[in-house]
């Protein structure tokens, strides 16, 4: 496995965050180790503190100290944990060791003095020390995201760090309120919408806890049960290796938030399984890339971007949870619907009967997996306990791993252990990319500039909702190119989202519509990172699979702006007109995949002119208009009554 993701990390100029957590866990190992078990199990331990009040030893801090304390242990481990250079990956160089010292000595310095920040506006003017130390946590920030997150965003970030030096000469709605150098390093290290900004209070504030329980689910053996559920659900049926797939990485996908890791976890036993079954290497590694795609975009976890969105749009995180579940549904379905009928054409079986395990053996030994993500979700949506869901989930999941789990695979000290590690390296890696991220947030609000462009978008569409979708959806899928979700979604966040509300859209539909555009280029070239990693462990060809990608993943093309022209999709409205909605897109689902691979149920295989009928009508159903349904209907009736006479009159020639 270790070999698979080292290729991986070399087919790319820079992989981004997924991609280092799997590579770089060779440096965790003797003094790392150590230190990121007690450095990692006390920020954890904060974090729970902080966030349920316990003030041990009367321990709670105001937020800006608690934010800084976060940084000075994970973003410290960061620089242990990532390397520099791709030569210091097994190894960690004495300057490693210096940025780790010198990043927690500057954060505890700025956490100590959180009070005397808020009280005497040192994000304004601050004495010589706190400003020599604003400039020293600003260069670690940027080093930070540039090891955690790649060159990519490293760049972008840095060109945003700049901004406000330059914006006061820069034309039309660039010009922006202009910063020097001095201000600039205290207003990013000191101010309350940057560094320690909206991505930094999401991750304190709600999101380490999630990342505990996805880490819980996987040390304790989840991805495991998952993948067994799925196989005993769906592993006999026609082409179920490849169902197996889409419904193994959706469930840990939801779960890890993480598209690359997603694939190169599950993809290394789902792939070589389609294969076996008689799909081509590069089919298979194409269901894999949409399907640890679309898993970042399900219910309930859906990663750290569904946070910043709860936090962008002042929310509940249940009604992102709620909004996104229909989407991801139509999703999952087309993907199913897609690898039915291609193995329904190319006439695949399922897996043999002694690869599937039994569906009692499976639940017996991991029902508890399936509770507490039921858990979680009755915690999330209906007990609206979101702050503190995911730590109840977590204690669960732990005591029935350690008390139902066979022996010999029982939650136990060592696997303790193991999971302060594995969470504590995924939290530096959230720490260290939010806090480089969190310039462009403060960037955008020195200057202004975020409001100006909004403004400038819609003057230049002119009152045309086409034009500012497909200026939305272009602007999200080149951004989305080879930087991390959470980068993507905030920077639009704040330049196209209030567009979007101030054109007449709903808010939720319009942020869902720039997020789902930015993940696209996880499976369209030139990047497609998805379906390139799967590529090397399916052994095909890069752009073959991710053209195949894209087809089995169309539906994600045309998702957004269902979503934000026909709102009852993500549960807002009349119950009839939601139900209408559901009903009609399911079709449209069902008629896209018809169309697209060239089998239709009851009928069998297609020639083109019914697979472009098929096509057609799904746009139809798709259209929210009672004439467009009808047409639709007439449409897929006259297909089969052709298609049903042709075979009879095959059968009859025959």
């Amino acid at each position: 496995m270790a070999e698979q993701n080292s290729q991986t990390q070399l087919e790319g100029d820079e992989p981004p965050l997924e991609v280092y957590e799997e590579v770089t866990k060779a440096r965790i190992k003797g003094p790392v180790y150590w230190l990121t078990l007690l450095l990692g199990g006390f920020g954890i331990a904060v974090a729970i503190n902080q966030t349920f009040s316990f003030n041990a030893f009367n321990f709670v801090m105001i937020d800006n100290q608690y934010y800084y304390l976060l940084i000075a242990i994970f973003l410290s481990l960061a620089f242990l944990i990532f390397p520099g250079r791709k030569k210091d990956s097994a190894n960690v160089p004495f300057y490693d060791w210096i940025l780790f010292a010198v990043t927690m000595v500057t954060a505890l310095y700025l956490s100590y003095y959180g009070g005397d920040m808020v009280l005497k506006g040192w994000d304004l003017v601050a004495p010589p020390l706190p400003t020599a130390a604003a400039a020293v946590m600003c260069f670690l920030a940027m080093e930070g995201v540039r090891r955690a997150g790649g060159t990519i965003l490293f760049s972008i970030c840095l060109v945003f760090f700049t901004f406000p030096l330059w914006t006061e000469h820069a034309p039309g709605f660039l010009w922006g309120a202009g910063k020097d150098p001095v201000e600039l390093v205290r207003a990013y290290a000191m101010g309350f919408e940057s560094i320690v900004g909206m991505p930094m209070r999401v991750a304190g504030n709600i999101l380490i806890g999630f990342l505990v329980f996805g880490s819980a689910l996987v040390v304790t053996g989840g991805g495991e049960f998952f993948m067994n559920f799925a196989a005993a659900l769906l592993g006999k049926t026609r082409g179920g290796p490849a169902k197996v797939a889409i419904l193994s990485s959706g469930f840990f996908g939801s779960l890890s938030g993480s598209v690359i890791s997603n694939v190169v976890t599950t993809g290394q036993l789902t792939i070589p399984t389609m294969k076996r079954a008689g799909y081509t290497p590069a089919y298979a590694a194409s269901v894999e890339a949409c399907a640890s795609t679309g898993g970042t975009l399900m219910p309930p976890v859906m990663g750290a971007v569904a946070f910043l969105m709860a936090e962008f749009l002042n929310i509940p995180y249940r009604d992102i949870v709620i909004a996104a579940a229909v989407p991801s549904f139509l999703f999952y379905l087309a993907l199913l619907l897609q690898v039915d009928c291609y193995a329904a054409v190319k006439g695949l079986k399922g897996q043999p009967a002694s690869e599937i395990p039994r569906m009692w053996e499976t639940l017996k030994d991991g029902w508890f997996y399936l509770f507490s993500l039921l858990l979680l979700v009755y915690l999330l949506v209906w007990a609206r306990m979101e702050l503190y869901a995911p730590y109840y989930a977590t204690i669960v999941l732990l005591a029935s791993a350690a008390i139902f789990r066979k022996k010999g695979r029982r939650f136990n000290l060592a696997k303790f252990l193991e999971l302060i590690i594995e969470s504590s390296s995924i939290i530096a890696s959230i720490i260290a990319i939010l806090a480089g991220i969190g310039v462009i947030v403060g960037a955008l609000a020195f200057t202004g500039v975020g409001g100006a462009f909004s403004r400038e978008l819609l003057s230049l569409a002119g009152g045309s909702l086409p034009f500012i979708l497909i200026m939305g959806a272009v602007t999200s899928f080149f951004l989305g190119m080879g930087v991390t979700v959470s980068a993507c979604y905030i920077f639009l966040a704040i330049v196209m989202g209030p567009a979007l509300i101030e054109f007449g859209l709903d808010p939720i539909a319009s942020h869902l519509f720039i997020l789902y555009w930015g993940m696209m280029s996880y499976i369209t070239p030139p990047v497609a990172l998805a379906a390139v990693a799967a590529a090397v462990i399916a052994r095909s060809g890069a752009m073959e699979t991710a053209f195949l990608a894209m087809r089995l993943g169309s539906i994600k093309f045309i998702l957004p702006f269902i979503i934000v022209m026909t709102p009852s999709l993500i549960m807002r409205g009349e119950t009839d007109a939601i139900l209408i909605s559901i009903a009609a897109c399911v079709m449209a689902v069902i008629l896209m995949s018809a169309g697209f691979e060239g089998y239709l149920y009851g009928v069998g295989n297609l020639k083109w002119p019914s697979r472009i009928a098929l096509l057609i009508a799904a746009a139809g159903f798709i259209y929210t208009d009672i004439y467009s349904y009808m047409a639709a209907a007439v449409l897929v009736a006259v297909t089969y009554a052709v298609n049903l006479l042709l075979f009879r009159g095959r059968e009859a020639t025959g």
